[in-house]
């Protein structure tokens, strides 16, 4: 299979070395002429890491577009929108589109695969699949041991996509019918670990952190009810699994991210320090503006909202979640 991947970043780059490994070609475009040269001379641009040969790059976003049958977005939520208005206006046939980015549009509330259909023709687009779950690209780049889901409204072509990644040296994908779910449990645990991150830069513990993941996993089944996916899959590898490996490790950038917002960093300084995108706080922003227009209660997600946008601290908002009525866990 032809796959264009879009976005030479720690995961696009990443997931280019998989699909070679399974037999596939790849072509990635990138707008940054440093990555590009990189993967061009066979280093990833962000890991100390030799690609194959076959892995290639290149500026010219026609060439990708006019090579691929299948194409991978991996962008910033941020720039998806644009970028799909520049791949139609260039497709002449259709395609599949895949999308490995984690966020939500915080001004529409809207997901990856609802911006595709609203920019991509439907005489260019084939179908629609999300591939996502604990994944750290840092570890896929090293071929250590990954489960991720393809999912999709039309299950074949979510099993299409699963047989085109898998293999049986490091990477199982397992298939789920819950678009919705799987999108929506991969963006909002952004906005967790960012939180987590905040808790262990403020030094609470590995009590507190616990306490975080697990309530995260109910602000996190909240969104996924309201916005049309089902309760159960945020208790699988796009949920629970994800928020598991991201609210709880360095190699995230969320989480790293947070840390240093508990540790009084202004936010504009971690974004100049930060290579990668953050898309956790961008999706705080999201959900925040969710729980307003559906009135649905995200405490650890609202108080992040004033911390991230300057109206109280990191202490501030412990004592603020700490002071809430005390309450049943029962389910």
């Amino acid at each position: 299979m032809k796959i264009g991947i879009i976005g030479g970043g720690a995961w696009g780059t990443t997931l280019g070395q998989t699909l070679i490994d399974n037999g596939h070609q790849v072509f990635i475009y990138d707008l940054n002429p440093n990555a590009v040269d990189k993967i061009n001379r066979h280093y990833h641009p962000f890991f100390d890491t030799v690609l194959p040969e076959n892995e290639k790059a290149t500026l010219d976003l026609k060439e990708v577009v006019d090579f691929a049958e299948y194409i991978l977005l991996s962008v910033p939520t941020k720039a998806v929108r644009s970028v799909l208005k520049e791949i139609n206006v260039l497709l002449n046939k259709k395609v599949v589109f895949i999308n490995v980015s984690k966020g939500i549009e915080p001004d529409t509330l809207k997901r990856i695969s609802e911006i595709v259909e609203e920019e991509i023709d439907d005489n260019h687009l084939r179908g629609f699949v999300v591939l996502t779950g604990p994944s750290h690209a840092e570890e896929v780049i090293l071929r250590k041991l990954t489960l991720l889901v393809s999912s999709s409204k039309d299950l074949d072509l979510a099993r299409e996509i699963q047989l085109i990644f898998s293999n049986d040296q490091y990477l199982r994908v397992y298939t789920s019918s819950d678009l919705i779910g799987c999108e929506v449990g991969g963006a909002v645990k952004n906005a967790i670990a960012v939180i987590s991150g905040a808790c262990t830069g403020l030094g609470l513990g590995e009590n507190a952190r616990a306490a975080v993941i697990t309530r995260g996993i109910v602000e996190i089944i909240r969104v996924v009810e309201t916005m049309g996916g089902k309760r159960e899959t945020a208790f699988g590898l796009t949920g629970i699994g994800d928020l598991i490996v991201t609210a709880s490790s360095e190699n995230s950038r969320n989480f790293t991210a947070g840390k240093k917002i508990g540790q009084g960093i202004p936010i504009d300084v971690i974004y100049k320090e930060q290579k990668q995108t953050i898309e956790g706080i961008r999706t705080i922003e999201a959900m925040h503006h969710l729980s307003e227009v559906y009135h649905i209660e995200l405490p650890m997600i609202n108080v992040a909202y004033q911390i991230i946008t300057n109206k109280i601290g990191v202490a501030d908002a412990l004592s603020i979640l700490l002071s809430r009525d005390l309450k049943s866990e029962d389910f």
